[in-house]
């Protein structure tokens, strides 16, 4: 193929065609002929791509093919308005949808917490099998204080945040399995539990709600959701409610991911309470105070707008106009 003649007897067409991409607005006529030339400057591509694969011919077309395909088709930059309507609407119903399995999940947790430190509390061999007398009492006379002082505030706070959104991200991930967000969650109530029983038995355990719930309160809150999200996925493959159990799956997924992404910026709010504010001078009833706001502006956030998203129809996965069309399934 001599690529130079055929540059020149087909470049007025491809010329055309990247003029017609570029005009915001086209006429019927146009139109019909944009479609026209795509298909024709997408034949003589695979024609120099056969014979003569010309980079630089090749990616030229490639070009005006590519403008050419968005004027047809559309395409849909991210803006700040899709950055805004995360926040305001998908987010906050894709949290709304898992608000019961939050709360199971949160009230399993406090239970299996409270049963395992009054179970430590009252059993010397369970004490034991935590360390030596001496050790525990370091732990809760020393130890288990230092730990939110160790560090600057900027390297605690993103060891937390890394910390919790890994256990979160193993929550979501594994959800399907319906084992794995179970053991995390009782691995990590067990220890909670633990450590309370040992900070009371060394009259500590007001230090302990003191050091825990400035943070505790969202970044467990965080923790419960992404667990109540991935179960609910697993119900979901349990019990696909009426739908073929993969159209189901897949609706669940898109919402699981949006959870996860939220959840990133929660960890990251609960991350600089522990590691900014936890550990400061100020008075303990000024840090759980704040710890409480957090959670209130969280829940405001999640119960306000997610309600109203999901009532006007949002699921908290992809947005209407990028979402793929269904049909609809009898029960």
């Amino acid at each position: 193929m001599d690529l130079d003649a055929f540059s020149a007897v087909h470049g007025p067409t491809w010329a055309r065609l990247d003029h017609l991409s570029s005009r915001g607005r086209l006429t019927g006529a146009e139109a019909d002929e944009i479609v026209l030339l795509y298909q024709e400057v997408a034949t003589h591509l695979s024609a120099v791509r056969s014979a003569a694969p010309d980079p630089s011919l090749v990616s030229r077309l490639s070009e005006v093919l590519g403008r050419a395909r968005s004027a047809i088709a559309g395409s849909h930059d991210p803006s700040w308005g899709d950055v805004s309507r995360f926040v305001r609407v998908v987010l906050p119903a894709a949290l709304y949808r898992v608000r019961w399995w939050t709360w199971a999940v949160m009230v399993a947790f406090l239970a299996i917490a409270l049963v395992a430190g009054l179970h430590v509390y009252g059993d010397p061999a369970a004490q034991a099998a935590m360390g030596t007398p001496s050790q525990l009492q370091e732990y809760a006379e020393q130890e288990f204080a230092n730990y939110y002082s160790n560090y600057p505030g900027e390297s605690f706070a993103a060891q937390v945040w890394t910390n919790n959104a890994w256990i979160a991200a193993q929550c979501v991930a594994f959800g399907i399995t319906g084992v794995w967000p179970v053991m995390v969650l009782v691995q990590n109530a067990v220890g909670v539990g633990g450590a309370g029983a040992v900070m009371a038995l060394h009259d500590g355990l007001g230090v302990f709600f003191q050091m825990i719930l400035p943070h505790g309160l969202l970044e467990l809150t965080a923790i419960f959701v992404a667990a109540g999200a991935g179960l609910r996925i697993f119900w979901t493959m349990v019990d696909p409610g009426g739908l073929p159990r993969s159209r189901a799956l897949v609706e669940a997924g898109l919402s699981l991911i949006t959870v996860a992404i939220g959840l990133v910026g929660v960890l990251a709010v609960a991350g600089l309470i522990e590691g900014f504010v936890t550990p400061s001078s100020l008075p303990w009833g000024v840090k759980v105070a704040i710890g409480a706001l957090a959670l209130a502006v969280f829940w405001a956030y999640v119960l306000v707008l997610g309600r109203r998203a999901v009532r006007a129809g949002e699921t908290g996965g992809l947005r209407d106009g990028h979402a793929a069309d269904q049909l609809p399934v009898a029960a």
